[in-house]
């Protein structure tokens, strides 16, 4: 093995949790070490053009590529306690606690004393006819096309999933130019805030409900899709088949938390479906069952960024703590924090996090993960 550098704290990741984490660390007073597999900081704020809801503090009004900057210039100011891997993956999370980063095809290995871990999500496929066509995306692979190297994905698009993402990305298509044919949505309403809804409907998008993907169609490239009504127990409609003439079908179905090193590193962990699938078992300063590791954003389960901010801070400022940093104003910024994420989770759009989260501290007593 080669020499094994060493940091106080290691962020995995840089998208809105991650680059809150590393900032509230550094505030504190530790020295961090922030791993991403991008080029540059930012994650998924990088294609998010539209503006965001939530708190003045969380940058309400303010659009994600601009929050990106925000975040990363406050970052990047005091370079003496912060060093930041680009095009950088961690490939490893060992026993000893020593992370294998990858980059430029060669291995180093790193050891922290503490570990943020906020490695984001990924996006969920769909079976159905066809789908491996070219011209099936999801809708993440759209946003980084269109907002990040101002290409169109196609001309005409069929949109299923009526949650923020497949909403905010269809509104983002028609400013391309794209023609949005309809958006499809499985559940008998639509799973995105009213407002996004409101934005496309008043462009001419039909909104089908209970309807989902049943085919896409064409020989060596998308040329058309056919879309099915469902029953109430999710099962197609004989007779209900409705063809659209497309030439893209974009997945807006949902996100899973990408766990996968903290199943290497032995946290242990519980399914819940409403966030996202396996969730990291975790106290409420955000740290796992593996004492030293603390994670934030949607690998703590799917929310929206805004959440995610706030759970890179309090998670920063716990693993800066741990380590012994304090500053005079830590209870203030971790209540204010821990109030603010509590706040935002209330109301109807919060039901299922709410849920989310009450399965999951029962799987974490019943298991009594913290002894």
């Amino acid at each position: 093995m080669s020499s094994v550098q060493t940091t106080e704290i290691c962020v995995i990741g840089a998208g809105p949790a991650g680059l809150k984490a590393a900032i509230s660390a550094r505030d504190m007073g530790a020295r961090v070490t922030i791993v991403d597999s991008g080029r540059t900081l930012g994650g998924q704020l990088v294609k998010q053009t539209h503006k965001f809801f939530g708190s003045r503090g969380q940058f309400a009004g303010m659009r994600g590529i601009d929050i990106a900057k925000v975040l990363s210039d406050e970052l990047l100011k005091d370079p003496s306690r912060v060093d930041v891997l680009y095009d950088s993956q961690v490939a490893g999370f060992y026993g000893d606690g020593i992370l294998a980063i990858e980059k430029d095809d060669c291995i180093r290995f790193l050891k922290p004393e503490r570990v943020v871990c906020a490695t984001g999500a990924r996006e969920r496929m769909l079976l159905f006819e066809n789908n491996d066509l070219p011209g099936v995306y999801g809708a993440g692979a759209v946003q980084t096309l269109m907002n990040v190297y101002g290409v169109r994905p196609g001309k005409r698009v069929l949109m299923v999933g009526a949650g923020n993402i497949g909403l905010i990305v269809s509104y983002q298509l028609i400013q391309a130019g794209v023609d949005v044919a309809c958006v499809l949505e499985a559940m008998p309403h639509v799973g995105g805030y009213r407002v996004h809804a409101a934005k496309i409907k008043r462009l001419g998008v039909p909104i089908l409900t209970s309807h989902t993907i049943k085919a896409a169609h064409g020989t060596d490239v998308v040329q058309g899709a056919t879309a099915v009504a469902l029953d109430s127990r999710f099962q197609p409609v004989p007779g209900s088949e409705r063809f659209f003439e497309v030439d893209t079908v974009c997945l807006a179905v949902g996100l899973s938390p990408l766990t996968e090193l903290l199943w290497q590193a032995g946290c242990k962990m519980g399914y819940v479906p409403e966030l996202g699938g396996y969730t990291p078992l975790r106290r409420d300063n955000y740290e796992t069952t593996r004492m030293g590791v603390f994670i934030a954003g949607d690998l703590a389960g799917i929310e929206e960024a805004t959440s995610a901010m706030i759970e890179g801070e309090i998670a920063g400022l716990a693993a800066a703590k741990s380590l012994g940093y304090e500053t005079c104003d830590f209870e203030e910024r971790f209540n204010r924090a821990k109030a603010e994420l509590e706040g935002m989770r209330q109301g109807p759009t919060g039901l299922k996090v709410r849920q989310g989260l009450a399965k999951l501290m029962a799987i974490t007593e019943r298991v009594r993960a913290f002894g």
